[in-house]
């Protein structure tokens, strides 16, 4: 299978202005535009949305500067050290989205909501120190608060673009699961194939992602024919796409769309992704609106908790060697 994927115009791939949205003059309309790309693309670009560009270029520069930190320190911070938190630096090889085909070369850093109590995606963030990383901390959680801020917009768009009523998905989000990740893609050279890119070709398990790309470029995005389709970074915009668990709970009138990064461009790349899922404990099962007596539910309901930590398990090497520890009681 060809690693170049097709150049086209990045409007294939819908852009949004969501300004109406945020300032909740007009979330209808926006809900209808965004529908319909859950519908044809799965994929989409949101502009206006409210997050500041200085706010953006912070976090930017506390991913790039942990990077850069010695190896030792990113190892003293490593995933596994976290148990079933899940938080830290994940090495390159460390995980592999499509492991059967695919070596992820990347390195992440997860971070995610403090909480004191362990429990499966919930704990404590393993931080540099102050005096190798200052202000990181605290950058990491501002920038979590307004992803989290965007998410519940854009999810109650979700809800109202299914003729649900907007607040639809908050009794299933009081506490979700959120994994704020910086990716860092080294860059390849000579003969790239599909043994070893950035990351392999996969479906975000959850519920909604919102990334920020560098201007490198690398994410590709499958189309329904087959065809890999760019997806370049558009200076002030976000890349969202769905995740499986919106296509479950749309009975597949949503698309999860399998997407991938390839990094040809000669230089490192850096992106910033935010996940949101919903309560470990929600009960993920079609909403009333996608299921009828035509139109049986084509899955049965199952826990959103137990299932995303079981879909982690089969990417995680370390998970695989540790499973029986760490995976969470039901």
């Amino acid at each position: 299978m060809s690693i170049a994927s097709k150049q086209i115009a990045f409007s294939e791939i819908p852009v949004i202005d969501i300004e109406t949205l945020v300032d909740g003059s007009d979330a209808e309309s926006v809900a209808r535009k965004i529908g319909k790309a859950c519908e044809e693309v799965g994929f989409f670009y949101v502009k206006n949305h409210g997050v500041p560009q200085e706010m953006i270029d912070r976090v930017y520069k506390a991913a790039e500067d942990f990077f850069k930190l010695p190896q030792e320190v990113k190892e003293s911070l490593h995933v596994a050290k976290s148990g079933p938190t899940l938080r830290g630096y994940i090495p390159p090889y460390g995980e592999n989205a499509d492991p059967k085909k695919t070596r992820d070369l990347k390195e992440v850093f997860d971070y995610g909501v403090h909480t004191d109590e362990v429990s499966p995606f919930f704990g404590p963030n393993p931080n540099p120190t102050e005096e190798e990383l200052p202000g990181f901390k605290e950058t990491c959680e501002e920038y979590h608060d307004a992803m989290m801020a965007l998410a519940r917009k854009l999810v109650s768009a979700f809800a109202i673009s299914l003729d649900l009523p907007a607040n639809y998905f908050e009794k299933k989000q009081q506490h979700p699961i959120t994994i704020q990740r910086f990716l860092h893609y080294p860059a390849q050279t000579g003969e790239v194939t599909e043994k070893e890119i950035g990351i392999g070709a996969h479906t975000d398990y959850g519920f909604l992602t919102i990334l920020s790309q560098d201007a490198v470029g690398g994410l590709q995005v499958q189309n329904s024919v087959g065809e890999w389709i760019t997806a370049p970074s558009i200076e002030g915009a976000f890349v969202i796409n769905i995740g499986d668990l919106v296509k479950t709970m749309t009975n597949g009138r949503y698309s999860s769309t399998v997407h991938r990064v390839v990094n040809t461009s000669g230089a490192s790349r850096f992106s910033v992704g935010f996940f949101i899922d919903l309560d470990y404990d929600a009960v993920v099962e079609v909403v009333p609106t996608c299921v009828d007596k035509d139109n049986p539910a084509e899955t049965a309901p199952f826990t959103c908790g137990e299932y995303k930590y079981g879909r982690f398990v089969k990417v995680y090497p370390h998970l695989q060697e540790t499973d029986k520890t760490l995976t969470p009681a039901s």
